[in-house]
């Protein structure tokens, strides 16, 4: 289930994915008057901003703004009235003056506890503290829960359990279709089994972005945009229809168009309030989004992190470690925040962050834009964290302005954060914060890099690139390795493309991209990349037209400053036109590449590069041709795409000639920090911001042309291949299954360390070969017509075929061969792993999955789950597990185990050929969370492992099913 918020009528409860939660914020009598709420989204164009009626930009919503007030928003209005009065915290609850006279609104104040723990606090956890001392209603939340943040410091070793209330939800539309999806058949299920299928509804505020679906189809072209939309809609008609009809029968869910930017840098600059004020009451920003770069927001000072679709929730959630990031010093000359991010995401991942907190400070960050701390923020999934949190300070502040938040807005989140002690003043001494450890950085010590070629987090320092590009030649096949042999290592490849000899050989950049939320959002990196591409144009380079370039901005700002500085035009001419406002390469849509070009790498086995400005570029990921991938910064991708290969030293060897066959060099097209800087303050303009989001809710006619149906249930069309009713609830009754071991079960696949979601999720391209492939052939649907994974994320036959389909899979079952395939233990039987799952299913038979460590790390893939689940995986037994995707197995019934410190599959002596039982006991609540298991199997080697239920809400998952069958049930017995 996705992390969309439902509200069961009858009773003072919030679901979010599925867990209930009781709210202090809703009345405990019963609410059957308001069993059908009115509430509904009008069509898009008519919205005047965001949803009905209600400027959510702005985090003032007084009570007049509210369309349509029904009886249970009136009761919630008296409740939060009364609040002050019912909260044991009531006694802190106190006015915020406005300068000049009368008052901002009413909060709880931290500093009125008069606790000196307080004060040493991060400020991330801070946050937390205040949503329990305004949340407590001493039963939910208790005076207990406050005592346990507030002594942050000695229970956070322990792993408590805490809740925490977010104040919003986000999604894109390649997670929010499956959310939908399961929205849908959960109200189907409800109806089926007797409930009111209405109680399923999102409560507090769902933005949903459409900004995955536009493919890289037409590139170099003026009308790129266009043409890739009317594209877009031609594939994806049913899904937007799907979601236009979701934003009609679900209260309080929004769609936003496709073209209409990014999903994070839309919340960045625009959805962010920073600090809400509700009614009266002021509480801090915080959101939970189903796209794990939903961290991007922490680069505003807002808590926010991803949660994977159907993990847990995080209404409870362990207690996290916070690590102290210091920065000091200033970026060196031509040091770009891409640079920098790389740089952290190397260190943060050696150290050692998943499920913790990361907090930045020091003087250093007077340097850091906004801009630099939202492209740090977003790769927290990159280096393993939670969020990597930046408090709001000065910077802040005129980020909030320049991006067209109102002065008295502006001033009302400056008073309430220093009232509260979460506003950092870098003008005043600063009083030392504890942390669970400490890092730090000099900034001057950044130096120009990239990272690649198959992980985020393998820097490779610009100076040393050709060297790090031939040993990853030379090394055999993995992370830093393709073991091309020496003698081929050379070898040009010669083809026609348009007329004219083209040449390829290992290392040939084929595909640059300016791309993904990661950088998209920054100014200084994208008109840096203009002024790489006007001083190419300008010497007479250009880049050779069988390189697929593409510019993907993350809004409709981008576009305006680019012009504004007269810097697209150079990009243009380049080869980087527009071709459309979503997320593109980075996810796989990075579209077909020209046949010639394809066939040659393909027919003469050429190790062909990308360089792209994202935050992902794990095998397979960015486009099946390209097996060297690396992230760099929108100017760098410029640089090589000029250079036309990877293969080079940009300290020694020219980047071109000039039309007079001078040599140009790399630091003949590099801007200074100063250039980028002026270009920066005279091209970015606040109005620049306001019009474009004033804007963005007229929508765009493709898309208000769509006509949906008003029906609250959803007419299931079985000849689908986009949209899809899923099984969870087959055969699903009113009792509980309890716990369930696993007996005998073979080995599906047995993996190494790093297995992404991207591994195990349906991402990219469907492969033409693949069991997805056959199944869309089967129903009539053409190979051109065939469309990314992402884009047929709401059919769960497509998504259980396309699940461990990843062509660069490493199995050891395998013995060393490369491809999405396993053996068929019983027979010896190599086939795809799909084909095998369903042998083993239909025999009745269990498999588990062995892993290494860091299994599931990655983009928060709820399919990365869900497939495994419908192919019949019981348990999954790693070395360690990323912190969403551990919970998301949970969330769909799969136990996780971990391995004991230094062992794993191979010092076990483990094949991967032996059968495995898994005891557990018959009742939940004789198990608790991070207890020993012992494993056995057949060939009697017999091995303990910890099991990874980490909270008594996931057990709760477990004992029910999984998190949709719990919801079900608990809805109806209300």
């Amino acid at each position: 289930m996705h992390n969309i918020i439902t509200t069961s009528p009858t009773s003072s409860t919030i679901f979010i994915s599925g867990v209930r939660i009781s709210s202090s914020l809703l009345p405990k009598p019963s609410l059957s008057a308001t069993s059908s709420l009115p509430i509904r989204s009008p069509p898009f164009r008519s919205v005047s901003r965001w949803c009905y009626g209600v400027d959510w930009r702005s985090p003032v919503i007084p009570r007049a703004q509210i369309e349509s007030v029904t009886p249970v928003v009136q009761q919630f209005q008296r409740k939060i009235a009364s609040m002050a009065s019912e909260n044991p915290f009531k006694g802190i609850f106190t006015t915020l003056p406005r300068p000049g006279g009368g008052e901002f609104g009413k909060f709880y104040s931290l500093p009125a506890l008069n606790d000196p723990r307080i004060d040493k606090l991060p400020y991330s956890i801070r946050i937390l503290l205040e949503s329990a001392i305004r949340n407590c209603d001493n039963f939910q939340v208790t005076p207990n829960d406050v005592e346990k943040i507030i002594d942050w410091e000695n229970t956070s070793p322990k792993q408590v359990e805490i809740p925490f209330k977010p104040a919003r939800v986000l999604l894109q539309d390649f997670t929010g279709v499956p959310a939908v999806v399961d929205l849908a058949c959960m109200r189907d299920a409800m109806n089926k089994l007797g409930g009111d299928s209405k109680k399923i509804n999102p409560l507090v505020p769902v933005d949903l972005v459409i900004d995955h679906s536009v493919q890289v189809d037409v590139a170099r072209s003026a009308n790129a945009v266009q043409a890739n939309m009317d594209l877009e809609f031609q594939r994806n008609y049913e899904r937007f229809a799907f979601l236009k009809w979701g934003s009609h029968a679900f209260d309080n869910m929004l769609v936003v168009p496709p073209g209409s930017g990014i999903v994070h840098q839309v919340n960045l600059e625009y959805l962010g309030r920073v600090v809400f004020n509700t009614d009266g009451i002021l509480y801090p920003d915080s959101v939970v989004g189903t796209d794990s770069h939903t961290t991007m927001i922490d680069g505003l000072g807002v808590a926010g992190w991803g949660v994977g679709g159907i993990e847990a929730e995080p209404m409870s959630m362990v207690l996290p470690g916070v690590v102290g990031f210091k920065l000091s010093g200033k970026l060196q000359n031509g040091v770009t925040a891409t640079d920098l991010v790389l740089t952290v995401t190397q260190m943060l991942r050696k150290h050692g962050v998943v499920g913790k907190f990361v907090e930045f400070y020091g003087e250093g960050m007077s340097g850091l834009s906004l801009a630099d701390r939202a492209t740090i923020a977003n790769m927290s999934p990159e280096y393993g964290a939670t969020m990597g949190f930046f408090p709001v300070d000065h910077v802040t502040l005129q980020y909030l302005k320049l991006t067209g938040r109102s002065d008295d807005t502006v001033a009302m989140i400056e008073a309430y954060l220093r009232a509260n002690k979460m506003f950092v003043d870098y003008s005043e001494p600063q009083q030392e914060k504890v942390y669970s450890s400490y890092l730090e950085l000099d900034l001057s010590d950044v130096e120009p890099c990239i990272s690649g070629p198959k992980r985020p987090h393998d820097r490779v320092p610009i100076k040393d690139m050709k060297a790090d590009w031939h040993s990853c030649l030379d090394n055999k096949v993995g992370f830093k390795g393709f073991a091309v042999p020496k003698e081929a290592q050379e070898k040009v490849v010669s083809f026609s493309f348009g007329g004219q000899t083209a040449e390829l050989k290992h290392g040939s950049v084929v595909i640059a991209a300016i791309t993904s939320c990661t950088n998209t959002s920054n100014p200084s990196v994208m008109l840096g990349a203009g002024l790489v591409a006007k001083k190419a144009c300008e010497l007479g380079l250009e880049v050779k037209p069988w390189v697929k370039t593409s510019l993907a901005p993350g809004s409709g700002v981008v576009t305006k400053y680019l012009e504004r500085s007269g810097l697209q035009k150079y990009l243009d001419q380049q080869g980087f036109n527009i071709v459309g406002y979503g997320c593109t390469t980075c996810i796989g849509n990075s579209g077909d590449l020209h046949e010639s070009v394809a066939a040659a790498i393909t027919d003469n086995d050429i190790v062909a590069a990308a360089v792209l400005s994202g935050n992902r570029n794990f095998e397979g990921r960015v486009h099946p041709l390209t097996r060297a991938n690396y992230l760099a910064s929108p100017p760098l991708v410029v640089a090589y795409a000029l250079a036309g290969t990877v293969d080079i030293d940009f300290e020694k060897e020219p980047i071109g000639t000039t039309k007079d066959g001078k040599s140009v060099y790399f630091k003949d097209v590099w801007p200074s920090t100063e250039e980028i800087a002026e270009v920066v303050q005279s091209s970015v303009l606040p109005d620049m911001f306001r019009s474009t989001y004033d804007a963005i809710t007229l929508g765009n006619p493709m898309w208000n042309k769509l006509s949906v149906p008003s029906s609250s249930l959803y007419s299931w069309n079985p000849k689908s291949t986009y949209i899809h009713e899923p099984p969870y609830f087959k055969d699903m009754t009113m009792d509980p299954p309890g716990p369930h071991g696993v007996k005998d079960a073979y080995c599906l696949l047995n993996f190494g360390d790093s297995i992404t979601t991207d591994h195990i999720s349906p991402a990219g391209s469907i492969h033409k070969d693949s069991p997805a492939a056959k199944y869309l052939l089967d129903r009539g649907v053409d190979r051109r017509d065939f469309n990314s994974y992402g884009s047929r994320r709401g059919n769960d036959e497509v998504m259980a075929r396309g699940t461990f389909a990843n062509i660069r899979i490493v199995n050891k079952l395998l013995n060393g061969e490369v491809g999405p395939k396993t053996i068929h233990i019983p027979t010896g039987e190599k086939l795809s792993v799909f084909d095998v799952a369903m042998r083993y299913k239909e025999a009745g038979l269990d498999t588990i999955v062995l892993a290494g460590a860091e299994y599931g790390s990655g983009s928060s893939r709820d399919w990365a789950a869900k497939g495994p689940m419908l192919q019949g995986v019981k348990a999954v037994i790693a070395k360690s597990f990323e912190r969403i995707h551990r919970s998301n197995l949970v969330g769909m019934g799969i136990i996780p185990l971990c391995f004991k410190a230094g062992e794993d599959a191979d010092t076990l002596g483990l094949t991967g050929h032996e059968r495995y039982t898994i005891d557990l006991p018959s009742k939940a609540s004789d198990i608790k969370p991070g207890q020993d298991v012992t494993v056995t199997t057949d060939n009697g080697k017999s091995f303990t492992c910890t099991i990874r239920f980490d909270t008594q809400v996931e057990l709760t998952y477990f004992d029910h099913g999984g998190i949709l069958p719990y919801v079900i049930r608990n809805l109806i017995k209300k």
